[in-house]
């Protein structure tokens, strides 16, 4: 029994692949942003934040961590509705993108802070430095720094995990491939064709998140 693939079948498809492409980069690049302003903010609370504040960022962060990625997508998306909250898929996928990345990122952030040599932080208060001004010139630029293989690592992980987002009809690239597959049957294309995408998009934003990290973050120092 031989099999005959059809590729250009599904490449014929490109506009609808394009829209997926996009909205997977799309999502991701906001949800990056907003995740790791989150995570930024609460790794700052775990490490110096008043006791009640640390009980509650703590308590966040383990029910995110502990919990399946695509029931806090259901929760947002067909939970919220029950509170009169209706969201789009696309903003519901950002938001659960990002909140599901503040969590995980919070613990990497957290420990690139408590990796600071407390005698960096003597000689900033020693120059009557604000707390705000040691925490995000002092502190993060090197915390940032040891930990941003990590993120990087967590960003893409949220990336991928964006073709949940397809069940709830945010036109991303898992639902560029269904929708290709229901309207040509290629389904083993389909998938290996997007499966392709999602490497090249990988790959890509691992060197363009290393390339920012040092170019932006760190000050072009290494090491």
């Amino acid at each position: 029994m031989s099999v005959e693939l059809d590729f250009w079948a599904v490449l014929a498809q490109w506009p609808i692949l394009l829209t997926g492409l996009y909205w997977t980069v799309f999502l991701t690049v906001v949800s990056a942003a907003g995740g790791l302003l989150i995570a930024i903010i609460f790794a700052w609370v775990r490490t110096a934040g008043p006791l009640w504040l640390r009980a509650f960022v703590g308590t966040y962060v383990e029910f995110i961590r502990n919990t399946p990625f695509i029931i806090q997508l259901f929760f947002i998306f067909f939970g919220l509705p029950a509170l009169g909250v209706r969201l789009s898929p696309e903003l519901a996928s950002v938001l659960a993108m990002a909140i599901n990345l503040s969590a995980y990122s919070t613990e990497i952030i957290r420990a690139g802070v408590q990796a600071t040599p407390k005698g960096q932080i003597e000689a900033a208060q020693s120059l009557a430095l604000t707390t705000p001004q040691i925490y995000l010139r002092i502190v993060m630029p090197p915390a940032l720094q040891k930990v941003w293989p990590a993120l990087v690592s967590q960003i893409i992980i949220v990336m991928l995990g964006s073709a949940v987002c397809g069940q709830i009809s945010a036109p991303e690239l898992s639902y560029a491939a269904n929708l290709i597959q229901s309207r040509n049957f290629r389904a083993f294309e389909s998938y290996i064709v997007v499966t392709l995408i999602y490497l090249l998009l990988a790959i890509l934003t691992r060197a363009a998140l290393n390339w920012m990290g040092s170019r932006f973050l760190f000050g072009g120092q290494r090491g």
